[in-house]
């Protein structure tokens, strides 16, 4: 791991408050309608792509023994989104059904470009606030999944990826030269199916059936009903179809990053239904400054396996040698995704030397390539 070069402050944490100059842009979209729509896309994969180019590398670490009040203004952006987000799609609803000047076209646009903003930050921001201690912070982390109708994520993220990662019985772990048009269907099936199954195997454990009032289900059923019966009232039916289209883009842009992650990665299977611990290799990374300013340090991933709870400023990057790294930034990867010709040309030939470099006693690698259906116990 690299040294520890760097205290928090609040210099350092205003460039990670940058999200939010979304929240003005997607409603100037709105108002002047046209091309506009489509200028949150172009912002979140194009500018930032930009901006790693002129900004380069961030190898800078924080001392992961900060404490949590030192860290007041860089928790404080996952905290004030919430609300932000709530008001703009909802607000979003109430105007875009009545505005004569916005044409359907553009309303898809539009609520296209709020998609892109509810799954690259909204959903992001849950994945940080889910993981803390605080219940304020993780019920507000609830909200922002039933404003995209994913709530079950929770779930699946805390007791399927982060146990399973990098073996076949994780949906999210992509498999060699598994393609994104194919990742994404599985994993919509069996993200759900797997988020269920974890949860009623708590209750079991506890001697409860799983429809006890403790299942996280009926929560998440309860908070995505209300979000989409408020759609309803605020915009008909049309604002309820424009809602479930923001709902869907975000979920593919949260299942895009999930693929580009941990694309061909696998934890060593050491026989009897167990696998080795999970490593930093276990993770892409990209230290690319600007996107780890939109995406609260999201791309070093393989720190945030290593410690799950720790707070994203925290989160420490790692050199090539201890982590595999991605040539670009999440933007420029995940546009590649969808390409599944272009993915394999640029990210087959790094799996194969990570498998080298790694793994060089094993020599069948097809189990690992399984996409089964995850049975937590």
């Amino acid at each position: 791991m690299q040294q520890v070069k760097a205290q928090p402050s609040t210099w350092k944490a205003l460039p990670f408050w940058l999200p939010l100059l979304l929240i003005p842009l997607i409603w100037v979209s709105a108002v002047q309608g046209g091309w506009w729509v489509i200028s949150v896309p172009l912002a979140t994969w194009y500018l930032f792509s930009l901006l790693d180019s002129l900004t380069g590398l961030n190898q800078e670490n924080l001392d992961p023994e900060t404490p949590d009040t030192a860290l007041f203004w860089y928790r404080g952006v996952t905290l004030v989104w919430v609300p932000l987000q709530f008001l703009t799609v909802f607000g979003l609803i109430a105007y875009t059904v009545d505005a004569p000047h916005l044409g359907a076209a553009e309303r898809i646009g539009l609520f296209f470009g709020l998609g892109v903003v509810t799954g690259t930050i909204g959903i992001n921001f849950s994945h940080e606030l889910m993981h803390q201690r605080n219940r304020l912070e993780r019920w507000l982390g609830d909200g922002l999944l039933a404003m995209v109708l994913y709530s079950h994520f929770r779930s699946e993220h805390l007791l399927v990826h982060h146990r399973y990662v990098g073996t076949p019985r994780d949906p999210v772990t992509a498999r060699y030269n598994e393609g994104f048009h194919r990742f994404f269907p599985r994993v919509l099936r069996q993200s759900l199916l797997s988020a269920f199954r974890a949860e009623k195997a708590m209750l079991a454990r506890k001697d409860r059936p799983w429809h006890d009032l403790k299942n996280p289900f009926f929560r998440y059923w309860a908070l995505q009903l209300a979000m989409l019966l408020l759609a309803l009232l605020l915009g008909g039916w049309l604002g309820l179809a424009l809602f479930f289209w923001q709902a869907w883009i975000a979920i593919w842009q949260l299942e895009l990053v999930n693929y580009v992650e941990h694309y061909g990665l696998t934890r060593e299977h050491l026989g009897d239904g167990r696998y080795e611990h999970v490593k930093p290799r276990h993770s892409w990374n990209a230290a690319h400054r600007a996107t780890n300013w939109l995406l609260i340090n999201l791309q070093r991933h393989s720190d945030h396996h290593y410690k799950p709870d720790r707070r994203f400023p925290l989160l420490q990057t790692y050199r090539a040698e201890e982590a595999p790294q991605m040539p670009y930034g999440y933007p420029i990867m995940t546009m590649a995704a969808m390409v599944p010709p272009l993915w394999r040309r640029i990210m087959n030939p790094k799996v194969r030397a990570w498998r080298k470099a790694n793994y060089p006693q094993i020599t069948d690698w097809k189990p690992y390539n399984k996409a089964r259906t995850p049975m937590p116990r």
